[in-house]
């Protein structure tokens, strides 16, 4: 019982990763709902294991940081405006320590998945993957990146750095 009190708390955060990149590969929109739930998740989970309110300051301040340059990018069109509210909410769970690491991560792991999907847009897309909505979007070279894969991804990777992660594991 107590293993499962501990595992069901560190699934939150890779779960709401999972399905912002999941939504954002299918549908090219990243819900206010998930980056609400991503919020939410971790004022719950920083009650929960006592993170004093000065560490839970620096976290806003940095999730603020991160909000604030990630909408100046949304402004000119490098990402999309669910791109920049997940980045934000990410970047809360993980804190100063991680900040640097994750931010690194999303632009390697999102130039990586930029170059990917501008490779295979060049390539015609066989009709029976053109029948999938998803998959024709994605082709597309009107449609952008879904860049909330990669943002995902890297929360996930700097994950086991957070100390709401160190707090169960320990």
């Amino acid at each position: 019982m107590q293993a499962l009190l501990t595992i069901i708390p560190l699934l939150v955060f890779p779960l709401l990763m999972a399905f912002a990149a999941s939504s954002d590969l299918l549908t090219m929109r990243i819900s206010n709902r998930v980056v609400l739930l991503t919020t939410f998740g971790f004022f719950a989970l920083a009650l929960i294991v006592g993170l004093p309110l000065a560490e839970i300051g620096i976290h806003l301040a940095c999730a603020a940081v991160v909000l604030v340059v990630a909408f100046a990018f949304f402004a000119f069109g490098w990402i999309g405006g669910g791109d920049a509210k997940l980045a934000a909410a990410t970047t809360l769970w993980l804190g100063f320590s991680a900040m640097l690491p994750y931010i690194v991560y999303a632009s390697l792991l999102g130039g990586a998945l930029t170059l990917l999907i501008l490779a295979a847009r060049r390539w015609p897309l066989p009709e029976r993957l053109r029948a999938i909505t998803w998959v024709d979007r994605l082709h597309n070279s009107k449609s952008g990146v879904p860049y909330g894969i990669a943002l995902a991804a890297a929360g996930l990777l700097v994950y086991p750095d957070s100390v709401i992660f160190q707090h169960f594991m320990a």
